[in-house]
């Protein structure tokens, strides 16, 4: 932690990545209690339709044919929740690939009752994976510190205390400011916000480090630089709605990610490609095109069926939604899994 961003014992006053990491992750921490997990208080597309899973099925089998079928195949679900995803994705496999797969659940909760007997839970992904790392909505919950250009136009680490009160810190220094200056330069207006997002940089760098071959895929709220929100993304949610970013453990602190940062991590190997989920998806087999008329006369449950089945598709795949979801895709030893 880099000395500027700290407050007082006194005060009660700290950076907004070490509030955010003991709200999120310490022993009392939003992602360490008991009960419905991450999907009682917000959706993502893993729950919004389980062709999600299917489409990431489809992008294993088709790292699965870019790796030349190997004996075995690993899948790590990264902030897994509940288990949602890999649960779905290993209903989906084709029994050849299902044979062979090694399934694991990266998450700091504890593992979930009558999850699958294959599924290998653990708190940080295995090392020398051979297959397909994916992190739904992961990115967006590694703590970052905030900055706000204080009357002066300089970028101050923003302090705040667990009921949520903050005030402005010492100036952003060192690689936290070689980082701004990059990827989200404040122009010198008081007021104007960033999100420092240096220790997501280094996460994705780590995960996909863990891979000798295969792909490692990031899904999140996104931005690019050049387009970055002038008051930063910071927000939380908490049984279903948006509410105030409070790090006091009872709601998600989340903020949108910088992947276009992510992808030029100086250590990544290979060429990534960042898209939006709509096209990821679309290359993925998830179209949303409604069903032909005619089947509801030769087929009406199929015809309901592959109606309810577009209406889904077409959340997942909505612009000004879903959507809109950065796909960040590095692969490890591979070409490209999104074509074909």
């Amino acid at each position: 932690m880099t000395a500027g961003t700290q407050g007082t014992a006194e005060d009660g006053f700290r950076g907004w990545r070490e509030a955010a990491r003991e709200a999120l992750y310490g022993p009392d921490g939003f992602y360490r209690r008991p009960g419905a997990g991450p999907a009682g208080h917000f959706r993502t597309s893993v729950h919004a339709s389980p062709l999600y899973a299917r489409a990431v099925a489809r992008l294993l089998c088709r790292v699965d044919e870019a790796l030349g079928r190997p004996p075995a195949l690993d899948f790590v679900d990264m902030a897994a929740g509940r288990g949602e995803l890999v649960t779905g994705v290993l209903g989906a496999l084709p029994a050849d690939v299902s044979a062979r797969v090694r399934p694991y659940a990266v998450e700091l909760a504890a593992r979930p009752p009558g999850l699958d007997d294959r599924i290998v839970w653990r708190d940080e992904p295995p090392e020398g994976v051979t297959g397909l790392l994916f992190a739904n909505e992961w990115l967006d919950n590694v703590p970052v510190d905030v900055a706000e250009a204080d009357a002066s136009g300089i970028p101050r680490y923003v302090l705040v205390r667990a009921d949520g009160a903050e005030r402005l810190g010492h100036p952003v220094a060192g690689p936290d400011a070689d980082w701004l200056e990059r990827w989200w330069p404040l122009p010198p207006e008081e007021g104007l916000r960033a999100e420092i997002g240096l220790p997501r940089d280094r996460a994705w760098t780590a995960a996909v480090g863990t891979l000798t071959r295969g792909a490692a895929v990031a899904v999140d709220y996104a931005h690019a630089v050049g387009t970055r929100p002038p008051f930063g993304t910071l927000t939380a949610f908490r049984e279903g709605r948006e509410t105030a970013p409070v790090p006091d453990g009872s709601r998600d602190l989340t903020a949108h990610v910088a992947l276009d940062a992510c992808a030029a991590a100086p250590a990544l190997p290979g060429a990534p490609r960042l898209l939006t989920q709509r096209n990821a998806l679309r290359a993925l087999g998830v179209t949303g095109g409604r069903p032909p008329l005619s089947l509801a006369s030769s087929d009406p449950a199929g015809y309901v069926r592959a109606l309810a089945a577009a209406g889904e598709a077409a959340e997942l795949t909505a612009q000004g939604g879903l959507g809109d979801f950065g796909w960040l895709v590095q692969p490890v030893g591979v070409g490209d899994v999104l074509t074909g």
